[in-house]
């Protein structure tokens, strides 16, 4: 049993970075995986049981960590609705891929700790370079 990951984004950013993880790991995420993207023109209500069941997918019997790229935006109010849905969930916004590889690096954690190391992940992530 083990945590699940949802990111939860707009169009091309959420399949984008799970092929990149991907890459980067050859192919072995060491977490369920998936990306639900939600179009510009998206209506959040009639996406709620498609949502769900990606949800219902990736969840490993541990929670599922969902993972959003704007906080406020439409995937973003879709993933609130969808941590209400009973199933354990935890949400962080701004998702990068810094986020979701120490995500990934952090497998074992259960969901309660995953949502610091993906905050940690998106800060340690941003460097300032003056070069």
């Amino acid at each position: 049993m083990a945590v699940g990951i949802l990111l939860v984004t707009h169009t091309g950013i959420g399949t984008a970075l799970v092929a990149i993880a991907s890459g980067m790991l050859r192919g072995n995420l060491p977490l369920k995986v998936e990306a639900f993207e939600v179009p510009f023109d998206g209506d959040p209500e009639a996406l709620l049981p498609q949502a769900s069941a990606a949800l219902r997918r990736v969840d490993g019997g541990e929670g599922v960590l969902i993972l959003t790229d704007l906080y406020g935006a439409s995937p973003s109010n879709l993933a609130a609705r969808l941590s209400r849905l009973g199933t354990p969930a935890r949400r962080v916004s701004a998702l990068s891929l810094p986020m979701l590889m120490r995500v990934m690096n952090y497998a074992e954690l259960p969901l309660e700790d995953l949502p610091a190391v993906a905050a940690a992940g998106a800060r340690n992530g941003v460097i300032h370079d003056d070069a």
